[in-house]
């Protein structure tokens, strides 16, 4: 598991989100436009439709500015490229001061458009760092206060003819700023879950991958066979000749005889290579259950914990059933008595048990079992109950890729701590019987 090693969310945050960035320029400025669209339309549906009396030149202008803006950096930029982060923070700046400049000729906090203030924040949340998102945040409340102070009436009819209480413009302010803070803390969580599952995910693509480069090796040898056939024919070739070439009672004539013999060997070794990849080895691709055991809890064993195999059910005396051989299988079971091992006082169990037609895979430890608060969590990614994390990389991705790469193969994973008077953490993993076992062997009907 030291193979898969992703960056850790929040970690290195100065080269990650200043060098790159995570959003797009041309996102920044199509949200832009939006909004220029929509304040140019409400603009004109207060003024035109509706009667009232707007600053309609104050606001054409101000709405302007940030139409011009957006000119500028279709121009100057191209549209594709990721902003870096004190770009995309003073785009969204921007957009808060363009806003308050708005609403502060339109009535300021008594205009209900101020719930828009949560819009640029929450994309920050969402794309930039929490300091980065505290700060524009600070900035919206700054707004806020200015405009609670200094503003032109609300647009009503007649002129001047409404005017909210004091301690309910207070009460609406204090609402968007609560609306500002929830929603930036909830784009944040959604967005910082979201990379660390995609980073978990990617840790479990790579074991994934190293299991197939393994699986592929008689890919490899079949094509290493088609590449050497055309030099080993020749080599077959000139042997032979040199051979009818030479008088009986030459020295090198059973020399070049064993050198024709032992090419020919080569090439009925590599037909049988390039073979290989069209017709897979139907007794590599099974294995008994004991078998499975075995080759999860091997690489654990000699680490100062006994690690103890059992099988239970139908097959109890015997190997248990032939099942397929599946990479993601083992791997998964190996995670979880690497994890066992771990946290074991002594003993780990490894149960095995057919039933009902029903495969179930148990691994057992006597540690401390899980804890409450943790148990619930387990299988997402990043949640460990050691503190330095456990042994999938320091991070808590041990349970997540087992689990991942059981249920790729059809499980249903539970996790869960023994009953008392017995201790410590079980793990089981449990298959249809009948979509782990591999088709018959041809002849063994004969059998």
């Amino acid at each position: 598991m030291t193979d898969a090693r992703p960056v850790r969310p929040g970690a290195n945050h100065e080269s990650i989100w200043t060098a790159s960035g995570r959003v797009r320029l041309r996102t920044l400025v199509v949200l832009r436009w939006l909004a220029v669209i929509g304040q140019t339309a409400t603009v004109l549906f207060v003024q035109v439709v509706l009667g009232f009396d707007v600053w309609l030149f104050a606001c054409l202008s101000i709405i302007a500015v940030c139409a011009w803006v957006n000119v500028f950096l279709m121009v100057a930029r191209p549209n594709q490229v990721l902003v870096r982060e004190w770009e995309a923070a003073a785009q969204l700046g921007f957009d808060v001061l363009q806003l308050s400049a708005l609403l502060a000729v339109t009535g300021g906090t008594q205009n209900p458009f101020m719930l828009l203030y949560i819009a640029p924040v929450a994309i920050s949340a969402a794309v930039l760092r929490p300091a980065v998102t505290a700060g524009l945040a600070a900035l919206a409340f700054c707004c806020i206060g200015v405009v609670a102070l200094w503003h032109a009436p609300l647009p009503w009819d007649p002129p001047g003819g409404f005017t909210l209480p004091p301690i309910y413009q207070a009460g609406l302010a204090t609402a968007v700023m609560i609306g500002l803070g929830f929603t930036s803390v909830y784009a944040w969580r959604v967005a910082a879950e979201e990379e660390r599952l995609n980073l978990a995910l990617a840790a479990v693509q790579a074991v994934l991958a190293r299991e197939q480069r393994l699986s592929a090796l008689g890919g490899l040898a079949a094509a290493a066979a088609h590449e050497l056939g055309t030099p080993l024919a020749t080599i077959h070739l000139v042997a032979k000749e040199m051979a009818r070439s030479l008088p009986a009672d030459s020295p090198l004539l059973e020399d070049a005889q064993l050198l024709a013999s032992q090419s020919e060997r080569c090439r009925q070794i590599l037909k049988q290579l390039s073979r290989r990849q069209e017709t897979p080895d139907a007794m590599h691709e099974r294995m008994n259950l004991r078998a499975l055991l075995e080759e999860a809890a091997a690489p654990h064993r000699g680490l100062g914990r006994r690690v103890a195999l059992m099988i239970e059910g139908a097959e109890r005396s015997g190997p248990g059933p032939d099942i397929k051989r599946m990479p993601e299988v083992i791997q998964g079971l190996r995670n979880l008595v690497e994890n066992a091992v771990g946290f074991a006082h002594r003993d780990v169990t490894v149960l095995g048990t057919v039933e009902n037609g029903m495969l179930s895979v148990t691994v057992m430890d006597d540690g401390p079992g899980f804890q409450p608060s943790v148990l619930a969590r387990l299988g997402e990614p990043y949640v460990s109950e050691r503190g330095s994390g456990d042994r999938a990389g320091g991070m808590g991705l041990g349970f997540f890729i087992a689990k991942t790469l059981l249920e790729r193969s059809g499980a249903y994973v539970q996790f869960g701590n023994r009953q008392p008077p017995q201790h410590g953490a079980l793990v089981r993993a449990t298959w249809r019987l009948a979509e782990v076992t591999p088709p018959p062997l041809h002849g063994a009907h004969d059998a």
